[in-house]
Order: structure tokens, then C-alpha cells, then sequence
């Protein structure tokens, strides 16, 4: 799948416009070993937080100290699950995303994909409240599949639930792109 991914995907430019809008970067990590799986976390609790306790990728805002959103997504992943994403493969980006329940004028977030051929074992920062990998083939087989109900709404998404936890919303529908991609270009390749 990361060759797949890596023939379909290229590394844009990660600085963000200037245009006044919030900014955030997030982390797809990729292992192949034993079978292609990403790297998904616990969000820790808190109050003021609007995907407090979501399962979500490494990542976070934006800082004019980063530079970029790459650096952004690096940063993050290291915070928040102890990992040096500096030695791996990055494969390219996704076009920046809002949260729907974020409104059009949301803040924008910018997927990077990267790939690790060497075990990562993420080391929960106090963002994180665990982390784990979720096995691809079995995410995009269907076994997964659900509705989530969005709390005090009938608001509802596509979603998978593994070992208990639930991904949905904007980590959902980032990994969905990702695995269209990574079949798009099996098809064509």
C-alpha cells in the first residue's frame, strides 16, 4: 500500500496562505509490518477542547515558529506520542480539510502521510491518553463499519470501531481518502 500511495501523492507546499484562517497539521503514519496498519491515538480530556477524548492522528495548530504545517505535523506527533518523525519517509500530503462541525470558516487541517519501516512504539504525551495501530485491509474490508450519533444531535457519520474505539469525523474521512488513494493507484498501476 505505501508504494500505492507514494506513485499517487507528492509532497506540496506546506507553508500556510496567508489568509487569516486557523491552520493545523496531522500525521498519517504508515507500517507495512506485519500487514499495512496507521498509527491512531486517544485524545486526553479536556475541557474547552472540541475533540476531547476523539480518536484521532497525531496533530494539532499551527505555530508561526514552525514555519510550515510539515514541521507542524512533526512537531505534534512528537508532543503528543513521543515519536521522531524526522528519520522516516514522507510521502506527500493531502489537500487541507475543515471539520464539518467546525463551519466553512473553520480552521483548515493538512494531512501528511509518512511511512516507517522500523517498529514505532508511541510513549503517550498529556495530550494522548493511548495510542494504537489500526489494521488497514481490515478498516477498508468493511468489517469495521458503523454509524457514530454525534452527542445531543441526530447528526450522523460513517465511522469504524476497533478494540472499542470509534473513528469517525475528520479522521475517518482523512483515512478513507487515504485508503482511495492507495486503491486508486493498485487500479491504474
Amino acid at each position: 500500500m505505501i508504494e500505492s500511495l507514494a506513485a499517487r501523492i507528492t509532497l506540496g507546499d506546506a507553508r500556510p496562505p496567508q489568509d487569516g484562517r486557523r491552520r493545523a497539521a496531522v500525521a498519517v503514519v504508515l507500517h507495512e509490518e506485519p500487514a499495512p496498519r496507521v498509527l491512531l491515538m486517544k485524545r486526553a480530556e479536556r475541557a474547552g477542547d472540541p475533540w476531547s477524548g476523539h480518536i484521532s492522528l497525531p496533530g494539532g495548530g499551527y505555530q508561526a515558529s514552525d514555519g510550515d504545517l510539515l514541521v507542524t505535523a512533526i512537531r505534534e506527533t512528537r508532543e503528543e506520542l513521543g515519536i521522531d518523525l524526522e528519520g522516516t519517509r514522507i510521502l506527500g500530503n493531502l489537500a487541507p480539510i475543515h471539520p464539518r462541525l467546525t463551519g466553512p470558516n473553520g480552521i483548515l487541517v493538512t494531512p501528511f502521510v509518512f511511512a516507517t519501516s522500523a517498529v514505532v512504539e508511541p510513549v503517550c504525551g498529556p495530550e494522548a491518553l493511548a495510542a494504537f495501530w489500526l489494521p488497514i485491509d481490515l478498516a477498508a474490508s468493511g468489517a469495521l463499519d458503523g454509524t457514530y450519533v454525534y452527542p445531543g444531535s441526530e447528526l450522523t457519520y460513517s465511522s469504524w470501531t476497533y478494540e472499542g474505539h470509534i473513528i469517525w469525523g475528520l479522521t475517518h474521512r482523512i483515512l478513507q481518502f487515504v485508503l482511495e488513494a492507495g486503491q486508486a493507484a493498485k487500479a491504474t498501476g
